[in-house]
Protein backbone atom coordinates (compact mmCIF):
# COMPACT_ATOMS: atom_id res chain seq x y z
CA UNK A 1 0.00 0.00 0.00
CA UNK A 2 2.95 2.29 0.67
CA UNK A 3 4.54 2.25 -2.41
CA UNK A 4 1.06 3.42 -4.20
CA UNK A 5 1.43 6.62 -1.94
CA UNK A 6 4.92 7.16 -1.80
CA UNK A 7 7.42 6.81 -4.49
CA UNK A 8 11.44 7.78 -4.00
CA UNK A 9 10.99 10.76 -1.79
CA UNK A 10 8.01 12.68 -3.41
CA UNK A 11 3.86 12.11 -3.68
CA UNK A 12 3.79 9.31 -6.39
CA UNK A 13 0.76 7.01 -7.58
CA UNK A 14 -2.83 9.31 -6.69
CA UNK A 15 -1.63 11.92 -4.86
CA UNK A 16 1.22 12.76 -7.00
CA UNK A 17 -1.19 12.93 -9.89
CA UNK A 18 -3.82 15.02 -7.97
CA UNK A 19 -0.87 17.50 -7.49
CA UNK A 20 -0.26 17.59 -10.83
CA UNK A 21 -3.82 17.79 -11.61
CA UNK A 22 -3.65 20.74 -8.90
CA UNK A 23 -1.15 22.37 -11.13
CA UNK A 24 -2.94 22.03 -13.96
CA UNK A 25 -6.02 22.91 -12.51
CA UNK A 26 -3.58 26.65 -11.25
CA UNK A 27 -2.28 27.12 -15.05
CA UNK A 28 -6.05 27.12 -16.98
CA UNK A 29 -7.21 29.31 -13.95
CA UNK A 30 -4.13 31.96 -14.64
CA UNK A 31 -4.26 32.07 -17.77
CA UNK A 32 -7.68 32.83 -18.02
CA UNK A 33 -7.95 35.31 -15.66
CA UNK A 34 -4.83 36.96 -17.43
CA UNK A 35 -7.09 36.92 -20.92
CA UNK A 36 -9.45 38.91 -19.32
CA UNK A 37 -7.17 41.98 -17.87
CA UNK A 38 -6.59 42.31 -21.86
CA UNK A 39 -2.61 42.13 -21.37
CA UNK A 40 -0.44 41.48 -24.00
CA UNK A 41 -0.09 38.14 -24.36
CA UNK A 42 3.63 38.90 -25.47
CA UNK A 43 4.29 39.92 -21.67
CA UNK A 44 2.96 36.87 -20.50
CA UNK A 45 5.68 34.91 -22.65
CA UNK A 46 8.45 37.57 -21.64
CA UNK A 47 7.91 37.35 -17.75
CA UNK A 48 7.08 33.96 -17.93
CA UNK A 49 10.21 32.24 -16.54
CA UNK A 50 11.31 35.05 -14.42
CA UNK A 51 10.27 32.84 -11.21
CA UNK A 52 12.95 30.48 -12.22
CA UNK A 53 15.85 33.29 -12.08
CA UNK A 54 15.90 32.07 -8.68
CA UNK A 55 18.12 29.27 -9.85
CA UNK A 56 20.78 31.79 -9.45
CA UNK A 57 21.07 31.77 -5.70
CA UNK A 58 22.66 29.00 -6.04
CA UNK A 59 25.13 30.53 -6.83
CA UNK A 60 25.42 31.21 -2.59
CA UNK A 61 25.56 27.73 -1.92
CA UNK A 62 22.81 25.22 -2.03
CA UNK A 63 20.85 26.39 1.15
CA UNK A 64 20.43 29.83 -0.16
CA UNK A 65 19.17 28.38 -3.65
CA UNK A 66 16.98 25.81 -2.18
CA UNK A 67 15.15 28.85 -0.60
CA UNK A 68 14.88 30.92 -2.82
CA UNK A 69 13.78 28.51 -5.41
CA UNK A 70 11.34 27.43 -2.52
CA UNK A 71 9.79 30.95 -2.22
CA UNK A 72 9.38 31.65 -5.97
CA UNK A 73 7.48 28.04 -6.66
CA UNK A 74 4.72 28.09 -3.91
CA UNK A 75 1.14 29.93 -4.58
CA UNK A 76 1.68 32.01 -1.80
CA UNK A 77 3.81 34.68 -3.39
CA UNK A 78 1.38 34.89 -6.59
CA UNK A 79 -1.74 35.15 -4.11
CA UNK A 80 -0.25 37.99 -1.77
CA UNK A 81 0.73 39.93 -5.05
CA UNK A 82 -2.40 38.90 -6.57
CA UNK A 83 -4.56 40.63 -3.08
CA UNK A 84 -2.24 43.58 -3.72
CA UNK A 85 -3.10 43.88 -7.08
CA UNK A 86 -6.91 43.70 -6.28
CA UNK A 87 -6.69 46.37 -3.04
CA UNK A 88 -4.14 49.03 -4.01
CA UNK A 89 -2.33 48.55 -7.24
CA UNK A 90 -4.05 47.00 -10.26
CA UNK A 91 -1.11 46.56 -12.15
CA UNK A 92 0.42 44.11 -9.71
CA UNK A 93 -2.85 41.11 -10.72
CA UNK A 94 -1.18 40.60 -14.29
CA UNK A 95 2.55 39.68 -12.56
CA UNK A 96 0.56 37.83 -9.87
CA UNK A 97 -0.99 35.50 -12.76
CA UNK A 98 1.66 35.35 -14.70
CA UNK A 99 3.61 34.20 -11.42
CA UNK A 100 0.73 31.77 -10.80
CA UNK A 101 0.83 30.42 -14.11
CA UNK A 102 4.32 29.36 -14.15
CA UNK A 103 3.58 27.45 -10.35
CA UNK A 104 1.01 25.35 -12.16
CA UNK A 105 2.88 24.91 -14.91
CA UNK A 106 6.10 23.24 -12.86
CA UNK A 107 3.33 21.34 -10.99
CA UNK A 108 1.66 20.07 -13.86
CA UNK A 109 5.17 18.92 -15.43
CA UNK A 110 6.27 17.41 -12.01
CA UNK A 111 8.78 19.91 -10.77
CA UNK A 112 7.59 20.43 -6.89
CA UNK A 113 9.64 21.84 -4.29
CA UNK A 114 13.06 21.95 -4.14
CA UNK A 115 14.64 19.32 -1.35
CA UNK A 116 17.95 20.88 0.64
CA UNK A 117 19.55 17.37 0.03
CA UNK A 118 19.61 17.85 -3.70
CA UNK A 119 18.09 19.54 -6.39
CA UNK A 120 16.97 16.75 -8.47
CA UNK A 121 14.98 15.50 -5.23
CA UNK A 122 11.51 17.80 -4.65
CA UNK A 123 8.01 17.07 -2.81
CA UNK A 124 6.63 15.43 -6.23
CA UNK A 125 9.50 13.03 -6.50
CA UNK A 126 12.94 12.68 -8.12
CA UNK A 127 13.66 15.16 -11.72
CA UNK A 128 16.50 15.07 -13.75
CA UNK A 129 19.38 12.67 -13.24
CA UNK A 130 17.64 11.38 -10.04
CA UNK A 131 14.49 10.41 -11.83
CA UNK A 132 16.38 8.74 -14.55
CA UNK A 133 18.24 6.70 -11.70
CA UNK A 134 14.97 5.94 -9.98
CA UNK A 135 13.60 4.75 -13.70
CA UNK A 136 16.90 2.65 -13.99
CA UNK A 137 16.95 1.39 -10.14
CA UNK A 138 12.77 0.04 -11.14
CA UNK A 139 13.71 -1.51 -14.27
CA UNK A 140 16.86 -3.57 -13.59
CA UNK A 141 14.87 -4.44 -9.86
CA UNK A 142 11.97 -6.42 -12.10
CA UNK A 143 12.76 -10.09 -12.40
CA UNK A 144 12.24 -10.41 -16.37
CA UNK A 145 12.21 -6.86 -16.81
Amino acid sequence: MSAILQTEGGAGGWPGRLLRLEGLALLVVACVLYHRTGLSWWWFAGLFLVPDLSFLAYGLGRGAGTLAYNLTHTEVGPVALGLVGLTVAPAALSFALIWAAHVGWDRLVGYGLKSASSFDHTHLGPVGKAARAARETRRISRPGA
